[in-house]
């Protein structure tokens, strides 16, 4: 990687995406590239946005992300992934998780939910992979391991060694939770490779 990668993190509040961000931003260390990470956490306690920019490279100056030079967006839940689609470069990809999380302006009836989201996703994202992350960190029997489905999805697009990878979520998962998050992180790398 001779220049920075752009990776933008989205979602809501209480999805992950700060430990995802930080597993991701510590494999990059691992494996020698300079790392600059930025989150927003905004009313996240109360199911609002979170977005995290991390940006790796041989050398990174600053954890912003330039609007319009994301090379990887990594949505955890569909109208966040859709409110972050003006973001991405024009050669970037998404991943995006199917889940939907209601907002408060929908579910209270101050705003619609809008009827042809996958059209909108379609359109917004033509270089893109749909997961189901939610119903696979079911399989696994934790729901929490979302995260690490996202972050294993995004792994097999970069150029980070997978050893790299196991022993940032080693590091940064409890102890008690380390298998199942290693095995949501291998089942999100196959779902996207």
């Amino acid at each position: 990687m001779s220049s920075a990668t752009n990776i933008a993190l989205v979602g809501v509040g209480g999805q992950g995406i700060v430990l995802a961000s930080e597993v991701i931003s510590r494999a990059a260390m691992l494996s020698g590239l300079d790392v600059k990470k930025s989150e927003v956490h905004g009313m996240a306690q109360r199911g609002g946005s979170v977005t995290s920019h991390v940006r790796i490279g041989q050398k990174v100056y600053s954890p912003l992300i330039p609007e319009g030079e994301t090379d990887f967006l990594v949505g955890f839940e569909l109208l966040e992934s859709l409110r972050y689609a003006d973001t991405l470069a024009d050669t970037g990809v998404a991943i995006i998780n199917r889940q939907i999380i209601v907002p408060v302006t929908v579910s209270s009836g101050e705003q619609p939910w809008p009827d042809d989201i996958d059209e909108r996703i379609a359109r917004a994202f033509p270089r893109r992979t749909m997961i189901d992350a939610l119903e696979m960190a079911g399989e696994l029997g934790n729901i929490r391991v979302v995260s690490m489905i996202m972050t294993g999805a995004l792994s097999s697009l970069l150029k980070i060694d997978r050893a790299a990878w196991e022993q940032a979520a080693a590091e940064l998962v409890p102890a008690r939770y380390r298998d199942v998050n290693l095995r949501a992180f291998a089942a999100g790398s196959r779902s996207s490779g």
